[in-house]
């Protein structure tokens, strides 16, 4: 056989070849919806943020007094309108680390007898001008749900006590009667309780083992149940994935441990990009979704043998989570302008794919807080005149005002791609993947509407997709929502909005199958009528 005729021969074969057909046809994608294949319900709590004392966060952030663009309160308007915007359902306070070394009695009382202190997690000092009142009156005004730290660090367990019996006791003992004297007459019956921040950190004061952090956690738990029953307790899980860390030991210890007293555990997470390598850190958000699948493993076999009576089972609140890795270490990690972050489109990204997790695993992730609310890594960004949003309150707006209801078990085939072992941001922690899926998808389903959320990795090609109904017919006209940009790199600035959502042309929807073209670095959110 010559040369010539062998290639013609090859390629004829190639050409007829059934596999090579079904190999040009993965080129496009598929994404399958199936009605009857459901995970649990959306908690509208993954919608949380996180205001802790830390650089502009309070004081020149949400609280301004001094500011022309604040109210009578001391609240920067600005700010508070683009909060109520963003939708966020439940705000945790006062930390992260401060808390550890905060004493909740230093931010009540008259502003002119509040005493300055040292705050030691980030090295500044703090004048305890805002405090537990203040917090409430903010959190009140923007439509949230009060989510507050005790100090399991420096503090003691009556003291956790004493904070909830200010809180939420409406009269009678001495610090139910002390808020009444702060002008507060009537309790702010606070659900949520953190039992501390972050305590197998050795970077946080009053760090325990985890053996001494159970012993204290159930001691106040206690306490602070017996002063107001019916208070939701989350207790600290492992946020140290370091190297000669044992996260395992720490989690599975607070779970066999703490398993009839708790109601959640907090688990936290923050990725980066100091490589410069998109399609590594664009995968980060799997990483997330292993340990939630970890630790739901391990709250399974704990409650095997839990005495919880008609309680919920134990819960998954990842109530810190963000990208964060340019304001890390050095000066840019303490003072006045800590932890600036200035975001671009792929943090936008990574962001949504941490929602399409939470989306995906809704059974067990009921609460999740995006850290933190205005300056300090955070999705608003202001100066003394104004503010911007940056890339990343777009997709958490979106997701909190369009996804609810039930979480759906969605198929997807499509090309995917694989890691090598890389930096998650943290110094210390690597991982490596394989098969990361091009798209990254969600879907939710409430009162015959599906809403599908769906991240293109891929930073260079479109992917066109085949979405279909396995059980329903689609009907009527599909909002289409996208955030993107004009590279992967581009970011916002005061009066510089690159990155935002963009209302796509409406598509029209009618049987079992829609076709749409994922753009190239995008999140895109599709929502329309699905019925069966």
């Amino acid at each position: 056989m010559n040369t010539r005729f062998r290639l013609v021969f090859t390629v004829l074969i190639l050409a007829f070849n059934p596999l090579h057909f079904s190999n040009l046809y993965a080129q496009n994608a598929r994404i399958k919806i199936d009605l009857d294949r459901t995970i649990g319900e959306v908690d509208p709590h993954i919608y949380g943020n996180f205001v802790e004392h830390l650089g502009r966060c309070v004081y020149g952030g949400i609280y301004d007094p001094d500011n022309k663009l604040s109210d009578k309160n001391g609240f920067r308007k600005d700010v508070m309108t683009a909060v109520q915007n963003l939708h966020p359902t439940i705000i945790r306070y006062p930390g992260g680390n401060f808390v550890s070394n905060y004493n909740w009695l230093d931010g009540v009382g008259p502003k002119s007898e509040r005493v300055p202190r040292l705050e030691l997690a980030w090295y500044t000092l703090e004048p305890n001008l805002f405090g537990t009142n203040e917090f409430m009156q903010y959190v009140r005004s923007v439509n949230a749900e009060p989510y507050f730290t005790v100090n399991m660090g420096t503090g003691t367990i009556e003291e956790a006590r004493r904070w909830v019996e200010y809180c939420n006791v409406k009269d009678g003992p001495y610090y139910a009667e002390l808020r009444k004297k702060h002008g507060f007459p009537e309790p702010w019956n606070i659900t949520y309780w953190s039992l501390g921040n972050e305590m197998d950190g050795p970077w946080q004061m009053g760090h325990l083992s985890a053996e001494d952090y159970v012993k204290k956690a159930r001691e106040a738990a206690k306490l602070m149940v017996r002063t107001s029953p019916g208070i939701k307790l989350v207790a600290a899980g492992s946020s140290n994935y370091r190297a000669g860390a044992d996260p395992d030991h720490w989690n599975q210890t607070v779970l066999t441990e703490l398993k009839d007293v708790i109601d959640y555990i907090a688990i936290h997470m923050y990725v980066g990009n100091p490589d410069s390598n998109y399609y590594n850190f664009i995968a980060t958000p799997l990483v997330l979704e292993q340990r939630t699948k970890i630790i739901k493993g391990m709250i399974a076999q704990a409650m095997q043998t839990a005495s919880r009576g008609d309680r919920d089972p134990i819960y998954i609140a990842w109530d810190e989570y963000n990208v964060w890795y340019r304001a890390r270490r050095g000066a840019s990690a303490t003072g006045r302008n800590a932890l600036e972050e200035k975001y671009n489109l792929e943090d936008a990204l990574v962001i949504a794919e941490f929602l399409n997790a939470f989306i995906r695993n809704a059974d067990v992730v009921k609460m999740a807080n995006l850290a933190q609310l205005v300056n300090v890594i955070a999705p608003i960004f202001t100066n003394e005149n104004g503010m911007f949003k940056q890339t990343i309150y777009y997709p958490l707006q979106l997701f909190a005002n369009h996804v609810s209801g039930t979480s759906l078990d969605v198929f997807v085939d499509c090309k995917n791609y694989s890691t090598e072992r890389f930096n998650l941001g943290l110094g210390e922690t690597t991982a490596q993947l394989s098969k990361v899926p091009y798209l990254d998808v969600s879907a939710t389903y409430k009162a015959g509407e599906v809403t599908l959320c769906v991240v293109n990795r891929n930073k260079e090609e479109a992917i066109t997709t085949d979405i279909l109904s396995q059980n329903g017919a689609f009907s009527g006209t599909f909002e289409v929502f996208e955030v993107n940009g004009p590279d992967i790199k581009s970011g916002n600035d005061f009066n510089k909005e690159v990155v935002k959502t963009v209302e796509k042309p409406a598509i029209n929807a009618s049987g079992n199958k829609i076709m749409y073209s994922f753009p190239p670095h995008s999140f895109t959110m599709l929502k329309g009528k699905l019925t069966k």
